[in-house]
């Protein structure tokens, strides 16, 4: 062909394919990203303390990361190796002393195994077995009584723990198993043992017969409770030292000099103390409902802390007008909506249940359904909104240097964060129960000790990883109150010292138009 003045043709390869369609792609983002931040010039008025961040190379970036996961997988090894959440002794109905001569009716009088304050809480559960062999599922409501009364083992003798029978409808629902039965649960541990009588009605008109009734005394592990206690007390100690390190490195510093991630540091890491909750070993000290609420109130306020971080970080690299109005009420609002569904759901569970210990939340159903709602509508809001705040600060600082160093790696650290986070909790709870467990009960099985401390080891690492990554650098300049660009104000940088872009690169346009080129020679030229 070439001889008849035809030149061969060759059909483009995969790769060059590949590359041709992600090149149009890029461009398609950069036209999108116009239109929804339609911002040329980055100008910034404000220059900050430069941070640890800017001069870590891409080497010690990776060690960075490598160092947060060992950690993490440690944590994990360890808790895997760890004892079991929780314990139990079984009590069949069919065995009791006196004899119950109708299992659809009772008396059963159960005694608990012995407990002390580091068997924690106490759940009393019934498994129901009948001659039921049909494919289907059958629902029979009934009636349940119960009355308790604790036993001190100093005297032996028996104390009423609470004069009054608490009754409580239920509804029985079997297939070939049928569902597990919440009959009480105690929140704190007044005595060493207790003394239950449980009591039916309403289902002698079930059509089935009971073949046999299953008690199980449930109670948090005594050697998990140790292990609960020292690694508190092991993350409590990291904390302090980080909070003190972190605060040492910006003593030289004026407060108004502080980047905008430094001063939340000083914010997140003073509320990880709480979170680590220094309180509670009253837990074992004092008989009382109230250390449990501190330790939810901690929790809460700190995890709605961090939410509202990020939320910040995402708007506020991009301005430095901060107004109260304009800037954190919105945000403030939806993650105190947040919060407060946290707290009053735990709130409303505790004390329901120390005014009546056979309360369970899955029977308020109107109001629980209620809260679930609301609660899952808010955090759609959150997620839409920061999936909104992303897409812009990339939008319009992707080509900024340094401040596009700053959204990946936040970016980076963050999704690792949730990417786990959502991880554990599916493994924990399941995706059906995970719809319905907003809190702690003991219907979610833990195998081992794993679960508990990825999620303290994870939220700990995260910050000691920003914390470090945050602090002021080694040559940061000790002037105060200069300005915060960090591309146009690293005071003590020669130009061969500026590691992601040069001055100029801070005053080129974000999206930069390319002119087509008409002809070789231009090309050449």
């Amino acid at each position: 062909m070439d001889s008849l003045g035809y030149t061969t043709f060759h059909t483009p390869s995969w790769t060059l394919r590949l590359r041709t369609f992600i090149s149009e792609f890029c461009d398609l983002f950069s036209e999108f990203g116009g239109y929804i931040a339609p911002s040329y010039r980055h100008d910034r008025c404000e220059r900050s303390v430069q941070m640890r961040l800017y001069t870590l190379s891409k080497r010690q970036f990776v060690l960075v990361f490598a160092t947060f996961f060992l950690c993490f997988g440690i944590t994990i090894l360890i808790g895997l190796t760890g004892p079991a959440i929780t314990e139990g002794s079984q009590i069949n109905a069919t065995t009791l002393v006196p004899k119950v001569e109708d299992l659809r009716k009772g008396p059963f009088v159960l005694q608990s195994p012995p407990v002390s304050a580091y068997h924690q809480q106490l759940w009393l559960i019934a498994q129901v077995n009948t001659d039921y062999n049909g494919d289907g599922k059958f629902e029979q409501p009934f009636d349940v009584g119960i009355k308790i009364r604790g036993m001190l083992e100093e005297s032996g003798s028996e104390v009423v723990y609470n004069n009054i029978v608490h009754n409580r409808s239920r509804v029985l629902r079997c297939g070939q198993k049928c569902d597990d039965l919440m009959l009480l649960h105690l929140g704190f541990l007044d005595y060493s043992r207790y003394i239950i009588t449980v009591q039916f009605s309403k289902l002698q008109n079930m059509q089935y017969s009971i073949i046999d009734i299953k008690f199980l005394f449930n109670t948090y592990n005594p050697a998990f409770t140790q292990l609960e206690i020292w690694f508190r007390f092991v993350f409590l100690l990291l904390t302090f030292v980080s909070t003190v390190l972190f605060a040492h490195s910006l003593r030289r510093f004026s407060v108004r000099d502080w980047s905008m991630e430094q001063r939340w540091m000083s914010v997140l890491l003073p509320l990880l103390l709480l979170y680590n909750n220094p309180l509670f070993p009253l837990t074992f000290l004092v008989n009382s409902w109230v250390p449990g609420m501190f330790d939810a109130l901690f929790q809460a306020t700190f995890l709605g802390t961090l939410l509202l971080f990020w939320l910040c970080l995402y708007h506020g690299v991009r301005q430095n007008k901060r107004r109260f109005c304009a800037f954190y009420l919105s945000k403030l609002i939806i993650v105190g909506l947040i919060w407060l569904t946290a707290v009053t759901l735990s709130s409303w569970q505790k004390y329901s249940e120390l005014q009546d210990p056979t309360y369970n939340y899955r029977t308020d159903t109107a109001n629980f359904m209620g809260f679930k709602v609301f609660f899952f509508i808010v955090g759609g809001v959150y997620l839409l909104y920061l999936v909104y705040l992303l897409v812009r600060a990339y939008a319009e600082l992707r080509y900024m240097p340094y401040f596009d160093l700053r959204l990946k790696f936040m970016t980076a650290l963050m999704l690792i964060v949730l990417a786990i986070s959502i991880t554990i909790m599916v493994l924990r709870f399941g995706i059906s129960e995970l719809q319905d467990n907003l809190m702690s009960e003991m219907t979610t099985h833990y195998q081992n000790s794993a679960e508990f401390l990825s999620f303290y080891g994870l939220l700990n690492f995260y910050l000691y990883t920003m914390a470090f990554v945050y602090s002021p650098s080694r040559n940061a300049a000790y002037e105060s109150h200069f300005k915060d660009n960090p591309a146009l104000s690293m005071l003590n940088d020669s130009d061969d010292d500026v590691i992601y872009g040069s001055d100029l690169e801070g005053e080129v346009a974000l999206t930069r138009k390319v002119r087509p080129v008409d002809s070789e020679e231009e090309a050449f030229n």
